[in-house]
């Protein structure tokens, strides 16, 4: 067995008004790392890609909850602990220092305590440690470990609290992967018929070896052998639909995709033919986009859509449109109740995956980009043009390429799309995205 770097996920549980969203948001944005905003994707995010010292883990917010009434304070709360007991790795239970400790926060101290999941106590609204800190001790009643003092407004605290964090993550940074097996992960929204895609592909080929937990994200994966190759499909479809959790349903079905979607080479996105593209689908799609993963675009159901000889091009432009951010991606139309054209995704997912493992030498990737600099300009200002000195790719998975430049803030963002776009013409990288790393190094050396 080989090993596999897998993201911890982390969820940050608390009252309304403890701090949570203050604390998300200097983790996500000011503190430390967090990719950029995707085009096409809501900017009302609930999960960052976060790094703390030597450690990356994905911050996942649990939301606000504002409930009508003060009788339902208390069940919503707890549908908000279950998912993030379900879904994360390590919990982050935030308090409140200056409203005490209150009988809400020992119910769902409860429900995280017989979780058996780790559990880290952030006792927030710490502004003057001399001052608060007694008032910080109150919170060993909860009976789930030292209780952390931390401000997020004033960012005091947190290094500690998040050291104890990522001290639970060696159990989850690796997990055991199938040699030379292909992971896929089937996303989408519910009743796309994203169980339908994979039992109809079992059903069809009768070559499934095992129903393996998934080790970290308590996902159900499938291993399938097919022409003699290893796929495992990582089903979300699988969400334990809970009607009290209704309000929650969009956020529970994000946290699970980024779950699978973490694990996974490849991402398959299922959209209904019926229902057409939608900005669901969008906030999914960027989450694979995000994470650097190979995207298809399967659009399932096709065969209930009538049809003429423009249907497939006017349901391409839209998705094409929708999801400008995925150029790249692959788009397929298939049904998997009559089984039409579904065998033929093994052939997409092999594709992608060669291309998301293509190399190109050093040299001819110079020879391409020097090509593309005399047939466009690149951008100059102030008597300073932008040279790309040399160019080398430094991995796989997806492609990633370093530019050594002179200037590095004259790469601007259409050219460096140039050039992804030379490249693509030159080699397909079809399915995958390409991922650019900018280095400035001055003439003399």
């Amino acid at each position: 067995m080989s090993k596999r770097k897998v993201r911890p996920i982390v969820a940050v549980v608390g009252r309304p008004n403890v701090g949570k969203s203050t604390f998300f948001n200097v983790m996500a944005g000011q503190m430390i790392s967090i990719v950029e905003d995707t085009p096409g994707v809501t900017r009302d995010r609930i999960y960052a890609d976060c790094s703390w010292l030597n450690y990356e883990f994905t911050l996942i917010d649990t939301g606000g909850i504002e409930p009508d009434s003060k009788d339902i304070i208390l069940s919503q709360m707890r549908e908000q602990a279950e998912l993030a007991i379900e879904m994360a790795d390590v919990i982050i239970f935030m308090v409140d220092v200056r409203q005490g400790m209150t009988d809400a926060d020992g119910q769902v101290a409860d429900i995280l305590r017989r979780s058996h999941k780790p559990v880290v106590l952030a006792v927030n609204k710490v502004d003057k440690p001399s001052r608060d800190m007694a008032d910080v001790y109150e919170f060993y009643n909860l009976g789930i470990g030292d209780p952390y003092a931390i401000s997020s407004a004033n960012r005091t605290g947190l290094g500690d609290m998040l050291d104890q964090v990522c001290s639970y993550f060696q159990a989850v940074e690796t997990e055991e992967e199938e040699d030379d097996a292909i992971r896929v992960a089937i996303v989408g929204k519910p009743n796309v018929g994203k169980s339908s895609i994979i039992n109809r592909l079992i059903g069809e080929n009768r070559l499934i070896v095992s129903s393996i937990a998934g080790t970290t994200r308590d996902a159900i994966d499938t291993k399938v052998r097919h022409d003699g190759k290893d796929y495992i499909f990582i089903d979300t479809a699988g969400i334990r639909r809970k009607n009290k959790i209704k309000e929650n349903l969009e956020r529970y079905m994000i946290v699970r995709t980024v779950g699978a979607v973490e694990r996974a080479d490849i991402t398959v996105l299922v959209i209904d033919a019926q229902e057409g593209i939608t900005e669901q689908d969008a906030k999914i799609a960027g989450i694979a986009h995000e994470r650097g993963k190979a995207v298809i675009v399967a659009v399932n159901k096709w065969d209930l859509i009538e049809k003429d000889n423009k249907t497939v091009k006017k349901f391409t432009d839209k998705i094409r449109s929708v999801l400008s951010f995925l150029s790249y991606a692959e788009i397929m139309f298939i049904s998997a109740e009559t089984g039409q054209r579904l065998i033929k995704l093994y052939d997409e997912i092999d594709m992608v995956y060669a291309n998301m493992n293509l190399r190109i030498q050093t040299g001819v990737l110079n020879e391409i980009i020097t090509e593309a600099a005399i047939m466009q300009q690149p951008p100059s200002d102030k008597g300073r043009m932008l040279r790309i000195m040399y160019a080398t790719q430094v991995a796989v998975k997806p492609p990633t390429f370093v530019l050594f430049v002179n200037y590095k803030y004259l790469m601007h963002f259409s050219y460096q799309r140039y050039i992804e776009n030379r490249l693509r013409e030159a080699f397909g990288f079809k399915g995958t995205p390409l991922k650019f790393i900018i280095r400035e190094r001055t003439n003399d050396k």
